[in-house]
């Protein structure tokens, strides 16, 4: 189950600098976990997650297997990009095809990096991104309306249905607010992800400080931040600068190097925990003497979707889940100890997975 994070941004902001680290910190993880480049612009990157490494010293596992977010670096932005200037059809094309966005904004002042508009706003950069999205959504909002005229006037439930949510997003639209700013009930929920809205995807502000603001950020992120939260997106302060020196140092050298910064971890840490938790996503583990391995599925997923996170089989074949809290594994020495304590559980069909449980399926293969 792959998600993908889209970095965004206007020119200069620091959005390929960012990415060049994230890419080169994925390259180096390569030894540790199975890693690609799909193209130039795509990168995997383990998800920072200290209890895999804890499991599987317990468990004894040959191979230890991070949980991976994707990140696409995605092809840059200019006013106009909504009527196809510069880039602009390629971009919209891309962040399509993204689950959230992670959107770059220069929160550092350099009379050497011209900033496209000459001046430093992080928050009229958002402002500009998220207008021409904005005024992308509305055109395909407006083509999509006259294409299903014919089958509402026919009473087509799926038509009448995409009518009502496309309507919906409209007005919230020339209200200057997003599509992801309107409620949408649990039973539109399928139907409106297939609208696949610019705007309806959640964004992360990734806030681009000075070496020196790496830490506490200045008043151009605190700006953001308030942007954020009067969106109910989330920020976070990061320093390209720093993650690119950072990406081209072994781990105790890293190490040293944030400690001497006086930074308690590196920032692509921040913004890859960040990413995940903007996409409503957690963890559960396999371990065993081959590997321990972290498994990324979205909050609230039962026990059968769980396993067909693995393989389709064991969710169609699924008996029940043998399910232990991380906390109880570690507690108690591993499966056996746990199973001891009577900390072993057998779950069915309607458990919801929680982050952290350690699992193993059983399954029909019939």
């Amino acid at each position: 189950m792959g998600f993908k994070t889209g970095i965004v941004g206007l020119p200069n902001v620091g959005k390929s600098t960012l990415f060049n680290a994230l890419t080169r910190t994925a390259a180096a993880q390569a030894a540790n976990f199975p890693f690609c480049t799909i193209e130039p612009n795509v990168g995997e990157v383990a998800v920072p997650d200290p209890r895999v490494r804890v499991l599987a010293e317990i468990a004894k596992s040959k191979e230890t297997i991070p949980a991976r977010m994707t990140f696409v670096d995605i092809a840059g932005l200019v006013k106009g990009a909504s009527k196809g200037e510069g880039l602009g059809n390629q971009f919209l094309a891309n962040i399509r095809e993204v689950d959230a966005i992670a959107h770059v904004l220069r929160c550092f002042d350099d009379p050497d990096v011209t900033h496209v508009e000459g001046r430093t706003d992080p928050v009229a950069d958002a402002e500009t991104i998220e207008t021409e999205l904005m005024l992308a959504d509305l055109e395909s909002i407006e083509r999509r309306l006259q294409n299903i005229v014919r089958k509402v006037r026919g009473g087509d439930k799926e038509a009448v249905q995409q009518e009502r949510l496309l309507k919906a997003a409209a007005e919230a639209l020339e209200a200057g607010r997003p599509a992801r700013s309107v409620a949408v009930d649990t039973e539109d929920a399928k139907a409106w992800k297939g609208l696949q809205l610019l705007t309806s995807k959640p964004v992360l502000y990734v806030c681009n400080v000075d070496e020196s603001d790496a830490g506490e950020g200045n008043a151009h992120s605190a700006a953001v931040a308030a942007l954020a939260a009067r969106e109910g997106a989330a920020s976070v302060v990061i320093s390209a600068k720093i993650e690119e020196e950072i990406a081209q140092l072994d781990a105790d050298e890293a190490a040293e190097f944030l400690d001497e910064l006086g930074l308690d971890e590196a920032g692509l840490d921040r913004l890859i925990r960040a990413g995940y938790d903007l996409l409503g996503l957690q963890t559960y583990f396999t371990a065993g003497p081959k590997e321990t391995r972290a498994w990324t599925i979205r909050e609230g997923t039962t026990a059968p979707q769980a396993a067909g996170v693995i393989h389709g089989d064991f969710e169609r074949g699924f008996i029940r889940a043998e399910t232990i809290s991380y906390d109880d594994y570690v507690a108690h020495g591993g499966e056996q100890g746990a199973r001891d304590a009577g900390k072993l559980r057998a779950e069915g069909k309607g458990y919801v997975v929680k982050d952290g449980d350690v699992l193993h399926f059983l399954f029909n293969s019939g």
